[in-house]
């Protein structure tokens, strides 16, 4: 097994493999693990009893997926990484922009990760705190740096043992006891079920960066449907799944979101060890994505500025570098991990929707799939070095949003008027579609009929 040789280029015919399938393993055993099992915590802790809670995040899921799938599709056709595709709305330097969002995405979901995972195993493990952090932190950088075929591996063994891990975990939360009224629709609270549907969309949103990373190797002639279906059905599958199950053990067990690890393992009794050890596997396999679309996203910041060529070791150094900075950013303690769980899942919507709103009109409503791959690495090419629409659209847009926030850190006033009704998603969803495709019809119209004449 070989360290992966490519990094943000096109990956030609010749080297690309797999079946769509393949995706469905992906993004199931992307969601098989505690982080999605602590984010089916928040929904109870909004104040909804388990029937709204279930409800909020299979719609919520439902949803969020579609976007998801919507960017995985588009992986086969133009055989690049999801953010340097950016590069085609935002120009070729003013994709900085939301790549240094998402980085910090990156980075907040490394430190969810492995802070879970330290806490889970800190009862069986002799490192201690710091110790078990740094051990989970190399664990990852080394599965990060041999790439996409271990990844594509350790996520379809993962699938399989998760499936019958979580099943005999599903059957012991359901024989616990659950007070009465948390199944019943009474109760319902429309402000609390809209932020846990916001939850659950900006879950499966949080994928959305990287997801053609991976579908970037199957063969260009792979159907766009396929692609589409079996990266939904993942996904959608993995995480509701994952989010309802937390949110059942977060009533059927007091103080659960103190230690979401330990509190899961100890479910199977005396088999509580080996628990202990999957849910380590699991949460390694997840960080990896977040370290490999670091990764990507810091070469893609750098190559504008310079012709980086991007060797095994060059890779490596990259990789470990931000592999130290993730566990520098780990050791420092969280009081009170749950809320600020909540209060990261809040950050990333603000941001990630509207570049999803962006990208998604781009490629199916204005240009509809018809890229031209070697302008997107030309800093003189079609797509220029800055889009002042895309980048003033994504910026106007966070602004607009900031009246409709509602976390634990700051409430604007059109949220407060609402009782608490979180609607910025809905801000960061339509306003750039619209704004960016009124902006931009007339331009990629006259763009295509320059190239139809040449």
């Amino acid at each position: 097994m070989n360290v992966e040789k490519r990094s943000i280029d096109f990956i030609p015919e010749s080297e690309r493999h797999g079946q769509p399938g393949s995706l469905f393993y992906i993004w199931f055993g992307a969601n098989m693990n505690i982080t999605t099992i602590a984010s089916g915590v928040l929904p109870v802790m909004l104040g909804l009893n388990l029937f709204w809670s279930a409800a909020a995040i299979v719609v919520g899921s439902l949803i969020g997926a579609l976007f998801m799938a919507s960017h995985s599709a588009q992986g086969p056709k133009l055989g690049i990484p999801q953010m340097i595709q950016s590069r085609a709305q935002f120009g070729v330097v003013g994709a900085v922009l939301p790549l240094l969002f998402v980085m910090l995405i990156y980075l907040g979901f490394f430190v969810s990760n492995t802070l879970l995972a330290a806490q889970a195993i800190e009862s069986v493990s002799p490192l201690g705190g710091n110790g078990n952090i740094y051990l989970i932190s190399a664990l990852c950088f080394l599965v990060a740096l041999y790439g996409y075929r271990l990844i594509h591996r350790l996520q379809k063994l993962l699938s399989l043992l998760s499936v019958l891990v979580f099943l005999v975990a599903t059957a012991l939360a359901l024989g616990l006891p659950i007070p009465e009224g948390q199944w019943s629709p009474a109760g319902f609270s429309l402000s609390k079920f809209l932020v846990a549907v916001s939850i659950a969309v900006t879950w499966q949103l949080s994928y959305a960066p990287y997801v053609a990373d991976y579908s970037r190797y199957l063969p260009s002639s792979t159907p766009m449907s396929q692609v589409f279906w079996y990266s939904y059905a993942g996904t959608v599958a993995g995480g509701a799944w994952m989010m309802i199950l937390g949110a059942v053990l977060s009533v059927a067990i007091g103080g659960f979101s103190d230690n979401v690890g330990s509190h899961l393992a100890l479910l199977f009794g005396a088999a509580a060890l080996p628990l202990f050890a999957f849910l380590l596997y699991g949460q390694v396999a997840i960080n990896v994505f977040n370290l490999y679309g670091a990764f990507m996203s810091t070469v893609t910041v750098i190559e504008p500025f310079s012709r980086l060529r991007v060797t095994p070791l060059v890779r490596g150094l990259f990789m470990l570098a931000i592999s130290v900075i993730a566990t520098a950013l780990c050791t420092i303690s969280q009081e009170d991990f749950i809320s600020y769980f909540l209060n990261f899942i809040f950050f990333m919507s603000y941001f990630l929707i509207p570049w999803t709103a962006i990208n998604l009109v781009d490629y199916y409503c204005l240009r509809k799939g018809d890229y031209c791959v070697p302008d997107i690495f030309d800093l003189n090419g079609r797509y220029g070095r800055v889009n002042l629409v895309a980048c003033g659209s994504f910026l106007l847009t966070i602004l607009l949003e900031i009246p409709f926030m509602n976390t634990t850190l700051y409430v604007g006033p059109i949220a407060t008027a609402l009782d608490g009704v979180d609607l910025a998603w809905v801000v960061g969803l339509l306003v750039p579609a619209l704004t960016y495709y009124w902006a931009m019809r007339r331009k990629v119209a006259s763009a295509a009929e320059r190239s139809l004449a040449q």
